[in-house]
């Protein structure tokens, strides 16, 4: 325990931050009982020293807030292992595996260490027993669990109703043909399995359901149940609002995009979480 005096004045940088949430967002977290921490990875890739650095300083943010207050904290590590794949990984055997899944959720992609029913699941098999090593304390999130468990279809419906004033928010920060495609939608192909990019043409808000077009064909889909997932910086803002989060860190190649999610988050209708955007130091 360290001396309450100290706690109040220092000016190391979990201490400065714990402070600050716990002023600014005291009524949130009394009202859940608990103050929830996120850090996120994309398992596209191996586990790294990046993506331990990021819980690591997480944790220490964790630490400093019980140092500070008696409330029940909690880390919670997202993948995002719903994500298309997008491109091959140079440290992968078997690639050609790979090859033949492109722009499947990497949960739908088959393991090309032939370990684990999908390379999604590998990878986040080696990042928590990276994490275990070290006796961190998180709470693992599958991104492709959390959908097709319904987890996130309050949150799903909330972007749906408020799809227009999301577009109006994403697009001035897209070039103009990437502003005539985008969606923050991404349907999932009932066909290949593929996450698809493609023009949504007709909002069906009242029935939980968009229309896309992919080819010549016009589908009709939930975008509920993993039926479609988001695109990932309005995802990031609809993590924020399903699990209620207090505190997320990022790079500060981030920082743009951090300011983006918390402008829909707020639409979506919650108080984005503190934020912290750090260089890369370990």
């Amino acid at each position: 325990v360290i001396d309450k005096s100290i706690i109040q004045t220092t000016t190391a940088w979990p201490f400065v931050e714990a402070r600050k949430l716990i002023k600014e967002r005291k009524k949130i977290y009394e009202k859940k009982g608990k103050i929830t921490l996120q850090t996120g990875y994309g398992p596209s890739g191996l586990p790294h020293i990046g993506t331990f650095a990021e819980v690591a300083r997480t944790t220490m943010m964790a630490n400093a807030i019980k140092q500070m207050i008696d409330i029940p904290t909690e880390i919670i590590t997202f993948s995002d292992d719903m994500d298309g794949l997008r491109k091959i990984p140079e440290n992968i055997p078997n690639r050609e595996i790979l090859k033949k899944n492109l722009h499947k959720p990497l949960t739908s992609v088959p393991d090309p260490f032939k370990k684990f029913k999908s390379f999604g699941e590998h990878n986040n098999e080696m990042l928590k027993n990276f994490l275990n090593k070290f006796k961190f304390s998180y709470v693992f999130h599958s991104s492709t669990e959390i959908y097709k468990k319904g987890i996130f279809n309050n949150s799903l419906l909330s972007v749906l109703e408020k799809y227009d004033q999301i577009m109006e928010i994403v697009l001035p920060t897209l070039g103009k043909e990437r502003q005539k495609t985008y969606s923050p939608f991404l349907p999932i192909c009932p066909t290949t399995g593929q996450v698809l990019e493609v023009p949504i043409i007709e909002i069906k808000q009242k029935e939980g359901k968009i229309i896309y077009q992919n080819g010549e064909k016009k589908i009709e889909t939930e975008v509920i149940n993993g039926k479609c997932k988001l695109q990932w910086k309005v995802d990031w803002a609809m993590r924020w609002h399903a699990f209620d989060v207090d505190y997320e860190m990022y790079g500060k190649d981030l920082i743009e995009s951090a300011i983006l999610s918390s402008k829909i988050c707020q639409t979506l209708g919650k108080l984005p979480p503190n934020g912290f955007a750090y260089e890369m130091f370990l």
